[in-house]
């Protein structure tokens, strides 16, 4: 069974920036996609960012130009690189792989940006 983990959370100030990373454990040698989203008490789950197999990329308008994704293969790991915070972000960030017959999802980790 696949499993995530998040790390890389934390609180910092308007302008700074945070690294997650997510390892995935289990059988994930195969996958169509995996990405970051986000949720805030009170709203609904939302894309951040997305990387499929190949290395194609897909942001949210409202990271773009802020936050990069990545993947490095051999290592199982996704990561976020997120500049630029605003407190519009704070958020738990979920990591989510899509493999060909299963969705999987982390625990989460929170991010908080003051103003």
């Amino acid at each position: 069974q696949v499993q995530l983990v998040e790390s890389g959370g934390g609180l910092v100030q308007a302008g700074g920036s945070l690294r997650l990373s997510c390892a995935a454990s289990g059988s994930i040698f195969s996958f169509n996609a995996m990405g970051w989203y986000r949720q805030a008490p009170g709203k609904q789950r939302e894309l951040v960012a997305t990387i499929t197999s190949g290395g194609r990329t897909n942001y949210a308008d409202s990271v773009k130009g802020r936050f990069t994704i990545s993947r490095v293969n051999a290592k199982n790991m996704v990561y976020l690189q997120m500049n630029s915070l605003k407190p519009e972000d704070t958020d738990v960030y979920y990591c989510n792989a899509v493999l060909s017959t299963s969705i999987h999802w982390g625990q989460g980790t929170q991010v908080t940006v003051s103003s």
